[in-house]
């Protein structure tokens, strides 16, 4: 991206718990982006589906899928950059599929919802730049002990091991755009003034050509 042209849309990636909302508020601040967050409160699905996850995944990735579209075509109408919290890839290429390989969504349902995102994702622009945290299990089973959230509680660690093999297949596939991978395992931006000036620098390289 050359110097004039303005970044629209900054996504960032990562499995429960790498740490995203707090990267996403963390660069909103620094280089007064827009931030764009995942709704989670008010999800008509999201309780339904932690009690009865193959009456509700299908279900609830629609639900996901719309609403990330919607963000997007929100983005690219906009004036301004804006900093989004997940992206719509990671529905499709690690959450669906892993509810199919758990037996949580059927084989026609998933494929159905793979091919309607197919259709929409030629529809949009991927964005400028994807920032990926990677973060080993346990790393994020200590992040996500630490916000406690309720819901979360029930989470097993063979989940986020499925997750995380999908998020690395997705991730060495990625050709979309630009991208940067941030270990939270090294990476300790949250709390670590000269880390989180470590993924500064990286971001300020790639999209400003600034070294």
């Amino acid at each position: 991206m050359s110097q004039n042209t303005q970044p629209k849309h900054i996504a960032i990636a990562g499995n429960i718990g790498a740490g995203k909302t707090t990267l996403t508020e963390m660069l909103s601040k620094h280089y007064k982006w827009i931030p764009q967050f995942e709704d989670v409160d008010n999800n008509p699905y999201l309780n339904d589906f932690y009690e009865d996850m193959p009456r509700w995944s299908f279900n609830l990735q629609i639900y996901f899928l719309n609403s990330r579209l919607n963000q997007i075509l929100e983005i690219q109408n906009g004036n301004h950059t804006v900093i989004q919290d997940r992206t719509v890839y990671e529905d499709a290429m690690i959450f669906a599929p892993n509810l199919h390989e758990m037996g949580l969504m059927s084989s026609r349902d998933f494929k159905n919802y793979y091919n309607f995102f197919q259709t929409l994702k030629s529809m949009v622009k991927p964005p400028d730049l994807l920032i990926y945290l990677q973060g080993s299990v346990p790393a994020l089973v200590g992040q996500i002990q630490k916000r406690g959230r309720e819901y979360e509680e029930n989470i097993r660690l063979d989940y986020l091991k499925k997750l995380n093999l999908l998020y690395e297949d997705w991730i060495g596939k990625y050709k979309d755009g630009p991208i940067i991978t941030v270990s939270i395992d090294k990476n300790r931006f949250a709390e670590n003034e000269e880390d989180f000036g470590e993924i500064i620098s990286k971001i300020d390289a790639t999209l400003f050509g600034l070294f």
